[in-house]
């Protein structure tokens, strides 16, 4: 009998999504893209590194300080998991700077240039003289570091420059200091001609403005970043919303984990500036090219040059909800899935709005996780309650580097007269979900959103993800239930049709993989998400997988589960789709259970299934249900954006072999143009067969 939980049989979760990062520079890499488009990938795979650093690795660290050796089923202890990573990243550094200097190349040959000081023209140069005097002096901050000069605090990510300087008075005297470049500047200073100049560059060349009296010796840029989770102590928060803002604070002071230098700088000065931050060796990354690729987003956005980049797609309101007066009554007919971005997001915000101004509706309630800066939802929220309706929002405080622009929103939803709760004591509230009733013919009616994604329509146009739109009585009374958990006490949180983590979503998922072992070769799993990492649905996979059931896994980024042994997973198929649009829906199909479709705003992690409030939805109506199917078996089908799993970890870019090439994101995009053209001018039977199909060559999926 084989040992299922030997190590070997899983992928480390920290390695794995060093891959999928992998994944993300190779989209910079290819030559079928348009060129900023490569450059926004750059930008997301430094975005990504960030963000991996201050959390995870700085999470590995704070672990191997406390002296815990085992943290993950794979069995690498903290260090080990640290130097697999620092090896990984310092190799893959040399293919970032590649790919980049290639990208900049290309661009020059369309009129995009990125030029330091010393490269442009001495016309350029008075200019940048100039903008330096007006724009930069007044904001940088010069800062020198001596017995009464204490090296200052750094915020994370603070960039700027480090500098030797010596002394004009006295030559034997030089000087060591520092120029903190704050963020409100733009990281590219734009010359005529599409030229944009790194400002470290601009304000290196006059240092000697900043320190009068001294010649600079040697300089380089440098960047920090540090720990940035924020732990809270939720048992002693007699005011949550206060511990939290006290916890924004402190994450600008986090322990130093990472610091970038420009190779230019030498070991003296490197070594001068560590000594003060004490960063370990082997993170320190020394760049050839500019230090942060997250800042390429100021020229990926800017839009003179929107024709280097994927054509837009303007996602479209498909029938029912093409031409439409009242929501609530043809949700009353039918149950309705979109599928974002392809299909608008403008049907849930107009949902909230109707609601809102409908002087029927009595009573909102809704999760905000994520909800974006300029929500019209929580505007909709507020005015709901500036009207009287009763509004009920749980904002979560806790949504990782969001937790600032939700405090402002819950102190405003407040103010409006809402009621709002800040979380469930030791839980992140995951689930999206929003409970609408309204008063009808004398009775109360209910009305529901539920989704795969956030309450926020600017993401929603380049996340996949699902919306089910409900009036069905068991749906909504669940969800009366669950918001009824979210503002009382209980202690069973058990829901009858839905299925609510951390009771209910892991039994159930372990159930319904169960379910399908039995049937064995009869047997069939397509489940599509963000992450698997939980070990013991990773076990269930494994026995249904040597009972012979066919598995279909679309994980976008970390899969701690390894296909294709012999004996154990040769049954399991891993892919993950990287393209457009972030693949961000959480979908399943299991072939011998008596729903079969489900959607959930929950990965299959342990913090997901067992400390986060998510919902998992069962998705009854049979048009709803064909949909999601469908579009399951065409990604499974995709063989343009899809990266196959191996054995060992890696990934390989699935190829079409001469067959027709199926881009899943521009087929559904086609496809959705397409119903939308019929509607115009076909028959209602031809586009209600068009909306119930996928083809591809005429076959059904």
């Amino acid at each position: 009998m084989l040992n299922l939980k030997n190590p070997d049989l899983f992928n480390n979760r920290e390695l794995s999504w060093l891959q999928f990062n992998t994944r993300v520079l190779k989209q910079a890499q290819d030559e079928s893209l348009p060129l900023l488009e490569r450059l926004k990938f750059l930008a997301i795979y430094g975005t990504n590194l960030d963000e991996f650093y201050m959390i995870r690795v700085a999470g590995l660290k704070k672990l191997f300080t406390v002296g815990i050796i085992e943290s993950s089923a794979d069995k690498l202890t903290p260090l080990e998991q640290l130097r697999e990573i620092r090896e990984y990243l310092h190799q893959e550094q040399q293919v970032v700077e590649h790919c980049l200097n290639s990208i900049l190349k290309k661009l020059e040959t369309n009129g995009i240039c990125i030029k330091y000081y010393n490269e442009v023209t001495q016309q350029q140069k008075h200019y940048l003289s100039k903008y330096f005097n007006e724009q930069i002096y007044p904001v940088v901050i010069p800062i020198a570091i001596d017995a009464t000069h204490p090296f200052p605090h750094l915020n994370n990510l603070s960039f700027g420059l480090i500098v030797k300087l010596r002394d004009n008075d006295n030559p034997a005297l030089e000087r060591s200091g520092i120029v903190r470049i704050p963020r409100v500047l733009e990281r590219f200073v734009e010359l005529d001609l599409n030229t944009f100049v790194p400002i470290e560059s601009i304000v290196a060349k006059h240092v000697e403005e900043l320190f009068p009296g001294y010649t600079l010796i040697k300089q380089a840029s440098f960047r920090v970043t540090r720990n940035a989770d924020i732990e809270i102590e939720e048992e002693e928060a007699d005011d949550f919303m206060e511990i939290l803002e006290e916890g924004l604070k402190l994450r600008k002071k986090g322990a130093m984990v990472r610091l970038e230098v420009e190779s230019d700088g030498d070991e003296e000065l490197i070594n001068f500036f560590n000594r003060h931050i004490n960063v370990y060796r082997d993170d320190i990354f020394r760049f050839h090219t500019f230090i942060n690729l997250s800042s390429l987003w100021q020229i990926v956005t800017n839009k003179k040059f929107a024709h280097l980049l994927v054509e837009p797609y303007q996602p479209r309101n498909l029938p029912p909800l093409d031409n439409i007066e009242n929501i609530f009554s043809t949700l009353e007919k039918q149950d309705i899935v979109l599928m974002h971005p392809y299909e608008s997001f403008d049907p849930v915000v107009q949902l909230i709005q109707a609601a809102a101004k409908d002087p029927d509706v009595v009573s909102i309630k809704m999760t905000l996780y994520r909800s974006g800066t300029d929500s019209p939802i929580v505007k909709a929220l507020m005015g709901a309650s500036e009207s009287g309706k009763q509004v009920t929002v749980m904002v979560e405080l806790k949504a990782r580097f969001d937790e600032e622009n939700n405090l402002i929103w819950a102190k405003a939803l407040e103010k409006a007269g809402a009621h709002v709760i800040y979380g469930i004591k030791g839980f992140k509230v995951h689930a999206k979900a929003t409970l609408i009733t309204r008063k009808k013919g004398g009775k109360l009616k209910q009305y529901a959103h539920i989704g795969t994604g956030n309450y926020n329509p600017s993401t929603a146009k380049i996340y996949t993800d699902m919306s089910y739109l409900t009036s069905k009585d068991d749906i909504t009374n669940d969800l009366t239930r669950f918001f009824h958990f979210l503002t009382g006490f209980s202690k069973k949180g058990k829901l009858n049709e839905l299925y609510m983590s951390p009771s209910q979503i892991k039994p159930k998922i372990l159930s319904l993989i169960q379910n399908e072992a039995r049937k064995g070769v009869n047997g069939r799993i397509i489940a599509k998400l963000n992450s698997l990492v939980d070990d013991d649905v990773i076990r269930a996979l494994y026995k249904a997988s040597q009972a012979g059931v066919k598995i279909d896994l679309i994980v976008r980024g970390v899969c701690c589960l390894k296909p294709g042994i012999e004996g154990v997973s040769e049954n399991i198929r891993v892919i993950s789709i990287l393209g457009k649009y972030l693949e961000h829906s959480r979908a399943f199909y299991f072939k011998n259970d008596e729903t079969g479709i489900y959607i959930s705003s929950a990965d299959w992690m342990p913090r997901n299934l067992t400390r986060r409030i998510e919902l998992l939805t069962a998705i009854k109506d049979q048009k709803a249900k064909n949909k999601i199917l469908q579009v399951l078996k065409l990604q499974c089908a995709d063989n343009s954006l899809a990266h196959e799993l191996q054995s060992d970890g890696s990934y390989i870019k699935v190829k079409s072999d001469g067959v027709k090439n199926i881009n899943n994101h521009k087929y559904l995009e086609d496809y959705v143009n397409k119903i939308t053209k019929a509607t115009k001018k076909e028959s209602a039977s031809v586009v209600e067969q068009l909306l119930g199909n996928l083809f591809i060559e005429g076959e059904e999926l």
